[in-house]
């Protein structure tokens, strides 16, 4: 890293800790997110790449309005299926692969998040497990994040080139508080930043399935104490973030809505959607899904995990996907 490139973001940081943000950037925001933007003439000037089996222009209105689109039934059935085969060939074979993941039981306190080898495979098999960044090993899950329906509308609403940032999945509901991601997932410019739940199964009710308020993207920003991102230093919680949501969305009548889609339906949504996981009300409900975080590259132009080292990258329907300098043996083995 150049001496420049290292006195820049020492500057940067000094200017987060003594000068937080209180609300997004108006200078960087996405085109979309700026007042009254003329999606129409936008389209005119930058069709999609791909051809895709959905209006843009109205997926846009959707996003701009409510602050998140579906895309219905864009996803293949055998993509979906090589998919979720090399996921379960991980879970029934953890002492094979080099993985992240988090299992939010109390039984693995003080450190929920270890190297997949470390958890019991009956454990994996159940709830509260958060599986990181499978994309990574998953060549079918960089294909399947990267589908071109999905790009095609990234492309759209950030007018710039797509990077991954990170991905999860599920097989049963989180049962999250009120969140909206901007403040955990971040990159140097917060407003760069959507997310795509990928429906690997119908969604049910009984499941915990993902709710959001509507329009909520517009509401105003939560002040942690450090500014709108949580830090170490931050003096409000997530408890209280999730509480302000909560009443805030209804004293400005946000309409909460469940999310019910079917297996090869993509739901996107906005950074600021305020959203989480229902109750679980049957145990035994899976609820499988795939969610990715995108950025650009110039919000996210190196690993978030190794921001000092130049990232090794892939190329993927014109998406950048970082490989992970953490598990380097861990790239692309299941193929």
């Amino acid at each position: 890293m150049s001496i420049l490139t290292r006195i820049t973001r020492k500057v940067e940081k000094l200017k987060e800790q003594y000068f937080p943000l209180t609300e997004f950037d108006s200078e960087t925001l996405p085109w979309i997110d700026k007042p009254n933007p003329d999606i129409e003439k936008f389209l005119k000037k930058n069709p999609p790449r791909f051809t895709v089996p959905y209006d843009m222009g109205e997926k846009l209105k959707d996003w701009e309005k409510n602050g998140y689109t579906v895309l219905e039934n864009i996803i293949p059935e055998d993509l979906i299926d090589n998919f979720w085969n090399d996921f379960q060939e991980l879970v029934h074979h953890p002492e094979k692969y080099d993985l992240n993941v988090r299992i939010d039981l109390d039984e693995f306190l003080p450190n929920q998040q270890r190297n997949i080898k470390e958890f019991p495979r009956e454990a994996l098999l159940g709830k509260f497990v958060k599986i990181n960044d499978f994309h990574n090993s998953s060549v079918a899950g960089k294909k399947l994040m990267t589908h071109p329906a999905i790009v095609a509308f990234l492309e759209a609403i950030f007018n710039q080139q797509v990077v991954v940032m990170q991905s999860l999945i599920f097989m049963y509901g989180s049962q999250q508080p009120t969140h909206q991601d901007y403040p955990w997932v971040t990159a140097k410019i917060p407003s760069h930043l959507a997310a795509a739940w990928i429906a690997m199964e119908d969604i049910k009710i009984d499941s915990g399935p993902l709710y959001y308020y509507i329009g909520s993207h517009k509401m105003p920003k939560f002040n942690f104490g450090t500014g709108i991102l949580h830090r170490a230093d931050s003096t409000k919680s997530p408890l209280e973030f999730a509480d302000y949501l909560d009443s805030t969305c209804k004293a400005l009548n946000y309409p909460r809505e469940t999310l019910l889609i079917k297996r090869g339906d993509v739901l996107i949504w906005h950074a600021a959607l305020a959203h989480g996981g229902s109750v679980i009300t049957n145990p035994e409900q899976t609820r499988k899904s795939f969610v990715c975080h995108y950025s650009t590259a110039q919000a996210l132009p190196v690993h978030r995990n190794k921001v000092s080292e130049v990232p090794v990258s892939q190329n993927y329907n014109g998406v950048l996907i970082y490989n992970n300098p953490g598990l380097p043996q861990s790239e692309d083995v299941l193929k």
